[in-house]
């Protein structure tokens, strides 16, 4: 009996319908696909890496892109949906939803695709092509650089936009990246400047292997361009490739003279699978702590640790007065001693009881 791979009876005899994509918020309770995000009304399988969601565990991955390519082996669960989705827009998101909609041609591309999103999500690549690629994939998404005449300040119609968009163009973004070099040079230098730093010693990293902390130092005079995060957002100082290509650690404490900045890494946000990270503790008490030190006019404000990647800055001026090794001493310690406040594994929900 002659078939396809995808669509077509399997072994068994079994078949699958072919997956489209269709914006989240038109899908109206139809059978679905979702892959990196939540799942909604008519969702019959969902592949994401998302705190307190169920996927399948033999399809379990740390990145979204890598379960729905491991998928394409089972491809005979998701009838009866003929749709597939997700409710953002993001470079994982994208690489998803083109592995199930448009399969030969994700395959033909597999390991560039999935370090695309791996540059996306996690801000790190193996190949520089795919870093390149990202950066032009998130230009899509940045208002008044984007590519997309009348892009729509409404997020799901934006999100709707994109993906119509760049679905068409992933596989030309995959083969020609140099025509899209006006949406990645710039960019790219600046990850090759933080690079050097790095190679150079204009910024050095300490890791404290036992929680899980990168200390970078870096030089009061380095530029700060950063890079894109995901798609659309933008942080500066180092550019987040070179760093997180750097070191393993997904706890980062930022010194630049008395500047300080300390983030964790998306990765702890989601269900990180080759290995497990140290759980998050929750920042608001170190937050706290750093204001009774601080004799400066600024005011130490930590995000909620169940932000995709939390941080803990001063607000309301350039520099503290705290110096760095008790700024380090606190921090330190605040995370040796903390309770884990973040479960991402846990199905249900993410957060911890108090």
């Amino acid at each position: 009996m002659a078939r396809s791979r995808w669509g077509g009876p399997d072994a068994q005899g079994k078949r699958s319908p072919l997956l489209g994509f269709v914006p989240y918020h038109e899908l109206d309770g139809r059978p679905n696909v979702i892959v990196d995000g939540s799942p909604t009304t008519g969702t019959v399988l969902c592949l994401s890496h998302w705190p307190g969601i169920a996927s399948p565990a033999r399809f379990r991955a740390d990145l979204s892109a890598q379960m729905a390519f491991a998928y394409l082996e089972a491809y005979d669960r998701h009838d009866p949906a003929t749709a597939v989705s997700n409710n953002h827009f993001d470079q994982d998101g994208l690489v998803s939803i083109y592995a199930l909609a448009r399969p030969e041609a994700a395959l033909a591309r597999r390991d560039l695709l999935i370090d695309v999103a791996r540059a996306g999500d996690f801000a790190t690549f193996d190949l520089r092509e795919a870093a390149r690629i990202s950066m032009a994939v998130s230009a899509y998404a940045t208002p008044g650089r984007s590519p997309i005449e009348g892009l729509a300040a409404d997020y799901a119609t934006m999100t709707a936009q994109l993906y119509a968009e760049l679905l068409g163009r992933l596989g030309e973004l995959c083969d020609h990246p140099d025509r899209y070099r006006h949406l990645w040079a710039e960019e790219d230098a600046s990850l090759e400047a933080s690079e050097v730093a790095l190679a150079t010693g204009q910024a050095t990293i300490e890791e404290v292997m036992d929680i899980d902390l990168a200390v970078v130092t870096v030089a009061e005079n380095f530029p700060h361009a950063g890079g894109h995060r995901f798609a659309g957002e933008w942080v500066s100082g180092l550019h987040p490739m070179s760093l997180c290509n750097a070191t393993d650690r997904f706890a980062v404490l930022v010194i630049r003279g008395q500047k300080y900045e300390f983030s964790y890494r998306y990765e702890t946000w989601v269900q990180y699978r080759s290995r497990r990270p140290r759980p998050r503790v929750d920042l608001s008490a170190l937050a706290e702590r750093l204001n009774a030190d601080e004799r400066g006019p600024g005011h130490w404000v930590a995000e909620p640790v169940s932000g995709l990647t939390p941080t803990l800055k001063l607000h309301g001026a350039d520099h503290s007065d705290i110096n760095p090794l008790c700024l380090r001493t606190v921090v330190e310690d605040h995370l040796r001693n903390g309770q884990p406040a973040w479960d991402p594994y846990g199905l249900g929900g993410a957060k911890l009881p108090a």
